[in-house]
């Protein structure tokens, strides 16, 4: 059902979409800069999950000791008492952004204070570091590092196989892990501290997804892909004896040895002709279980067979629970009850449509009943329910004809465990969310299991881009793989993602900042318009028409006052349109595939960036001109915006250490920029509530000031900042999106690379309640009806400073004479008692100097008569009319 998450990085990581990586980064000198800190509390916007989780792995020592591994989004260690997931990798800085992908974790069972997680997400030349193997004393709270000699793929094919790193249970100093790439299969005996090749381990693996793949990518060997110890075979304190090990090769895929890893040979009378996901030893019966399939996965396989082996005698047994030629998918989820040997499940991985599937047997695979049947075609029996209240979006807003059903019980489900201590608790992964029941044994008794999200705490989105509007929603999301969210509450799941259409992934959004009202997203999708359009702040969206060309969403820009949007999709050039997108014109002196941004104030004015040059058009985006500007980055890896309530102040982040790099400032429309001289790298730039007596909006940035890499507010221009993350909240890589709340003084968003939207608020109460304006000096109010309809109202006020002194706060009164009630109003905050109505200033537009001017809008109800207020107050001073 989804799987653009690498799709769209194989596609678009050169064009520099980054919805699966980002580029190669590098480290560069330190200035000697002055920073200073600040206490920032963070948190995440609730989404729950939203990516693939290819792994789950219970402790079998200790009750309730669980972790979770994600593709890129770093691994997850649960908590029975809140029945949440608690992220264990946001330690992992900028520089290293590559070990955010899991591609296999190992919870010690003699030591339960111990885990291990291998990391890297890929082993071609987009990650550009090598893997690592992260051991933690402490079940995650904290780590230590051994560097690897090769690279590491938790976000390539084949990262739902496994588990590729394993504890010896009886001698836990000692450690296994299956190499990618043809670096064949490594040990520790230190507990994780240094590694070495096991040199005469006979077989490397030699599958790959696609050998004509130059990108390295699915042309990679998917290697060793799991390791498991048959634990009967030694005792505490000394190396187990008989290690199995799975290897990506059809004709070879199990490997043995009998004496503690010495030798290795291949497992006589094996099934060829499929690859072994999973290998799963119960020794209780001496059982080891395989989950096959034609293909590596996670999104391919078209055949698949479950096999048993039994170590005592060597005998093969074909258990899979259909004819061959009735699979058309692959099996990989597999998993035993430990406290009811002979109980054995599996997940039909690969099957699309119209549902997964999932399997269980009680008598070690010699019959089997599946959690849905086909009563008669196409209607379907399940043997569970689903409950999603708690992600509500999981069913995407669906309504499919039979047999699929929705939500669906999942798609890519790799990982599958049944807990060992609890017969009734099981918990698998999907491609957007992790799947659990506690009342597993009613599949056993006839009567119905309840299937319901079980991840909370686990956020694993893909950030492109981050809208937090001055009135309505505090904040909209493009996200990869989900397409959004609009939250009206941080702390509260949205009841569904972004529809009509929904986007496979959305790449980016924009409001018009007079009229917040009016929002514009653009995205990939596979048939069908690559755009749409939101009248209600995005609660409900319609779709746009596509210009001839166009293969992707591209960037997108509103007008300030909604009235007309610029696109620069992929496949087609710079494209301007009145209204909502129903036709479309080219625009001129710009090239294609330029970022393009809108002027905050003027709605004729736009902006443009592509290949070191800056672009203006100052006619609603039918024509650029070129900037004369230079010194700007070279390359394409820029993100610029303009400044809510400034006419043509604009700030541009980006760059590369090969080049120019850095955060530059333009208060001319873009004609010059000049360079912040104190920041060395900056890749966003974004604005929120000015702080308390600042006439300036606050700043954020992810970026390297001072010689450190992080999150950084500044309160006067650019001119001091102070860094407001720390070393264990970094999250990788953080270079898509970046905004503050103009609602709330300090709070920024924060986009991440697989960890979702990031929220912090600050301990600073430098933003806390405005004191109540006192300006002096004349003014003029003009109101404007700028639209009215049978029973509501678009106005436009417009607070002019006549006077010869500036304002560093503001509040206009009013009264409507005809019973009018604002239903929503922008760029102020309002109270109305009856038919009073006080509008006062945001963070941001407080300060207006003497001979300029603030303007706010709203939309209101009315009925009879409209007319509008004979009379303003500024504070306790009246103002000229208009």
């Amino acid at each position: 059902m989804r799987r653009t998450r690498i799709l769209t990085a194989v596609l678009a990581l050169a064009a520099g979409l980054l919805a699966g990586a980002p580029p190669a980064l590098g480290a560069n000198p330190a200035k000697d800069v002055s920073i200073t800190a600040d206490t920032y509390t963070w948190k995440n916007a609730r989404i729950d999950g939203g990516g693939f989780v290819p792994g789950i792995v219970f402790n079998r020592k200790e009750r309730n000791l669980a972790y979770a591994r994600t593709d890129i989004g770093g691994a997850y260690r649960w908590q029975q008492s809140s029945k949440t997931w608690t992220p264990l990798l946001d330690s992992v800085g900028w520089d290293d952004w590559g070990h955010t992908g899991v591609v296999s974790l190992a919870s010690d069972s003699v030591d339960p204070d111990r885990v291990y997680a291998a990391v890297g997400t890929y082993t071609n030349s987009w990650d550009p570091g090598n893997g690592a193997v992260m051991r933690s004393a402490d079940r995650g709270a904290s780590w230590q590092k051994a560097d690897l000699p090769f690279k590491l793929g938790g976000n390539m094919p084949g990262r739902g196989m496994g588990e590729r790193l394993a504890v010896d249970p009886n001698r836990n100093s000692v450690l296994y892990l299956g190499a990618p790439s043809g670096k064949g299969l490594w040990r520790s005996t230190d507990s994780g501290a240094s590694w070495s090749q096991v040199a005469n381990f006979p077989n490397v693996g030699n599958y790959v997804q696609d050998p004509s793949d130059t990108s390295g990518y699915a042309s990679d060997n998917q290697g060793i892909v799991w390791v498991a110890f048959d634990e009967s075979t030694g005792t505490a304190g000394n190396a187990t004896r008989t290690i199995y090990v799975g290897v990506a090769d059809k004709d070879n895929a199990v490997y043995r040895s009998t004496d503690a890893g010495a030798t290795w040979s291949r497992v006589a009378g094996q099934p060829t002709g499929y690859l072994a996901h999973k290998g799963v030893l119960d020794a209780a019966n001496g059982y080891l279980y395989l989950a096959y399939s034609d293909k590596g996965g996670p999104y391919d396989g078209g055949k698949g067979r479950l096999w048993r082996y039994a170590t005592a005698t060597g005998t093969w047994t074909d258990i899979s629970p259909v004819a061959e030629a009735d699979t058309y998918y692959g099996f990989s989820g597999l998993t035993v009850d430990r406290q009811r040997p002979g109980t054995v499940m599996a997940t039909a991985y690969s099957s699309w449509w119209p549902d997964t599937q999932i399997l269980r047997s009680t008598d070690s695979g010699g019959t089997w009943t599946k959690a849905w049947d086909y009563t008669s075609y196409p209607d379907r029996a399940n043997r569970y329910t689903m409950d999603v209240s708690s992600s509500p979006w999981l069913s995407w807003g669906a309504n499919p004809s039979p047999p699929e059903q929705t939500p669906k019980l999942g798609w890519m489900t790799e990982a599958l465990e049944i807990d060992p201590f609890d017969s009734n608790r099981m918990m698998y992964g999907t491609g957007a969310t992790i799947y659990g029941t506690e009342d597993l044994t009613k599949w056993d008794s006839g009567s119905r299991f309840t299937v319901r999200p079980m991840v909370q705490g686990l956020e694993e989105t893909a950030v492109n881009d981050l809208a937090s509007p001055p009135s309505g929603a505090p904040l909209l999301s493009a996200l990869g793989d989900v397409g959004g969210f609009r939250h009206t509450d941080l702390a509260k799941v949205p009841s569904m993602m972004f529809t009509q259409p929904n986007f496979t992934t959305t790449t980016s959004l924009d409001f018009a900042e007079t009229n917040p009202n009016t929002f514009v997203r653009v995205g990939n999708l596979d048939s069908g318009p690559h755009i749409a359009f939101s009248t209600d702040n995005g609660a409900n969206w319609f779709a746009g028409t596509d210009p001839s060309g166009v293969s992707g969403g591209g960037t997108v820009a509103a007008a300030a006052d909604g009235g007309r949007f610029v696109w620069s999709p992929a496949g087609a050039g710079v494209q301007y349109t009145t209204g909502f997108g129903t036709s479309w014109q080219a625009s001129s002196g710009i090239p294609a595939g330029a970022v393009v941004e809108s002027d905050r104030v003027d709605p004729k004015v736009f902006y443009g960036f592509k290949s070191g040059k800056f672009y203006v058009s100052s006619d609603g985006g039918a024509s650029f001109t070129a900037s004369a500007a230079s010194g700007l980055p070279s390359g394409d890896s820029v993100r610029f915006k303009a400044l809510p309530g400034t006419k043509g102040d604009v700030w541009l982040a980006g760059g590369a250490t090969d080049g120019a790099y850095g955060l530059w400032h333009s208060t001319d429309a873009g004609a010059t920029f000049t360079k912040l001289s104190g920041v060395e790298q900056a890749d966003t730039i974004g604005f929120g509530r000015a702080a308390t007596g600042a006439s300036y909006q606050t700043l954020y940035t992810s970026a390297k000031i001072g010689g450190v890499r992080g999150i950084f507010r500044s309160t006067d221009k650019g001119a001091t900042w102070t860094r407001i993350n720390d070393d264990a909240q970094q999250w990788g890589w953080t270079g898509a999106a970046i905004t503050g709340d103009p609602r709330v003084y300090g709070r920024v968003y924060v986009s991440t690379n697989g960890r979702g939207v990031v929220y912090g608020d600050t301990s600073d109460t430098g933003g806390g309640s405005d004191p109540t304006p006192t300006p002096t000096g004349a003014c003029t109010v003009t109101y404007k009806v700028t639209n009215q309809w049978a029973d509501g109202f678009q106005a436009e006020v417009r607070l002019a400073n006549t006077g010869s002194s500036a304002w560093s706060g503001w509040s206009l009164g009013w009264s409507f004479a005809d019973g009018q009630r604002i239903t929503q109003l922008w760029n102020a905050e309002y109270t109305q008692s009856g038919s009073a109505v006080t509008a006062r200033n945001v963070g941001w537009n407080g300060g207006v100097a003497a001979g300029s001017s603030v303007s706010f809008g709203f939309t209101g109800s009315w009925s009879g008569t409209n007319a509008r207020p004979v009379a303003f107050k500024l504070g306790e001073q009246g103002c000229m009319v208009q």
